[in-house]
């Protein structure tokens, strides 16, 4: 049997054990408010992750396809995070001012009208589709979660709560993932490259009625000005090191693992061999690795606090990492590394959404979290104009993986010093908090 078929059917049989485990031994008392404002968010959310997913394998081949050059797609590429890193602050700051589910429904709008632009095999037109993109994908990864925070906090649910339904949002976007890939085969054997993106049309605009039709708003500061937004942020990153160093965690871990997306396919193809690399089956043991992640983090959410065991895993993620840096030609060792790191996505995911919780004012949430993302989108940026080798672009990623490490060491320290009913009622309190 071919190695990467045995690994994926191993990996789906761990992942089945798991999850059958985890269900007996995490016992979670739900009432229906609770299931009911679960599944309320998890529509939308997996919605606007399908959205994505529909897209990401085909954004290289759509170029290649319009006949653009290399120098062009790096060039394309580069403005999706240069826009991301720029313009994502201010996004951050629209969605705590004017409200985030207001800032989710401007997700799905820059998102399509992204997606209108692959019609066009016109290099400036893909480009201002790339600019569109780059500030959705901000939303995305801010906006989203920043709702979902405040109104579990607003609705008095349990806080042990939020890292289940972090973890279960985790798993859901594997198997989304997964269905997406193959739909938008489906549908790019049968209609062309730029099928995939309409289909992604078509989720967006269900995911925008959806929120409309089932979300309430929350806001930040709604009264302060965008500029007064990003200086209380810079304060309260100043003034608690917690979120100083758990938005350096976000930064460095994000930055590796963006770049380990980018770099994965060169990683592992043989450069003597003709045959190419199973890209589609590749990508689905990724995605059952993550979601052995999610549930990893559930048991070890039983023994150790998340301050505590992220340090492990941080650092399991860097010597994942460094595998194909000591051993690049040993594909079959480097691919099973890879999938040891996306399972600590897998814990990563969770984890920081739940920390994020715990330390970062309600009140400057997504402002904050985007402030991270301009570091993260410098990383890859940097990383992509220079055209190092493959090795050095994985010893890059090791380095901020090791920083993270001891980033998440600090954010220890300082989580341990509190005592555990100090911990609580910052909890309960952080939506209120002044910054």
């Amino acid at each position: 049997m071919d190695i990467y078929w045995l690994f994926f059917w191993v990996l789906l049989a761990i992942c089945v054990v798991l999850y059958m485990y985890t269900r007996q031994v995490v016992n979670v008392v739900e009432d229906g408010n609770f299931l009911s404002f679960q599944k309320t968010y998890m529509v939308v959310y997996l919605l606007a992750m399908g959205g994505d997913w529909f897209q990401g394998p085909y954004v290289y081949a759509l170029y290649q396809h319009y006949g653009m050059s290399s120098h062009q797609i790096d060039i394309l590429f580069v403005a999706g995070f240069g826009s991301s890193m720029i313009f994502g602050t201010f996004v951050g700051s629209v969605a705590d001012k004017f409200g985030r589910r207001f800032n989710c429904v401007l997700y799905g709008i820059l998102y399509i009208l992204s997606c209108i632009t692959k019609h066009f095999p016109h290099f400036t037109i893909l480009l201002v589709g790339r600019f569109l993109g780059g500030i959705a994908t901000s939303i995305l990864y801010s906006a989203f979660e920043s709702w979902l925070i405040c109104e579990h906090h607003k609705r008095g649910f349990n806080g042990d709560l939020l890292g289940i339904l972090f973890s279960r949002a985790t798993l859901g976007n594997s198997l989304t993932a997964i269905s997406a890939g193959h739909i938008a085969q489906t549908f790019a054997d049968r209609y062309g490259y730029v099928a995939p993106f309409d289909l992604s049309i078509v989720t967006l605009v269900m995911m925008i009625v959806a929120i409309m039709y089932t979300w309430n708003e929350n806001y930040g500061d709604s009264q302060s000005t965008i500029t007064v937004s990003f200086g209380k942020a810079a304060e309260a990153i100043k003034q608690d090191p917690k979120v100083l160093m758990l938005g350096l965690v976000q930064s460095l871990f994000e930055g590796a693992m963006y770049t380990f997306v980018l770099e994965w396919t060169p990683a592992l193809s043989n450069p003597n061999s003709d045959k190419s690399i199973p890209h589609g089956l590749i990508f689905a043991s990724f995605m059952v690795a993550v979601m052995i992640g999610s549930s990893v983090f559930k048991l070890l959410t039983k023994v150790r606090t998340i301050e505590s065991f992220m340090r492990f895993v941080l650092l399991i993620a860097a010597m994942s990492l460094a595998v194909p840096v000591v051993l690049p030609d040993h594909t079959n060792v480097v691919f099973m590394a890879f999938c040891v790191f996306e399972m600590c996505v897998g814990i990563f995911w969770p984890s920081l959404g739940t920390m994020r919780g715990s330390y970062v004012p309600e009140q400057v949430r997504s402002t904050v979290m985007n402030f991270f993302r301009i570091p993260l989108n410098l990383i890859v940026i940097v990383l992509l104009i220079q055209n190092l080798k493959i090795k050095v672009v994985f010893t890059c990623c090791v380095c901020f993986l090791l920083l993270a490490t001891v980033c998440q060491h600090i954010l220890h320290r300082f989580a341990s010093k509190l005592p555990k009913k100090e911990v609580s009622e910052a909890e309960d309190e952080k939506p209120m908090l002044e910054v």
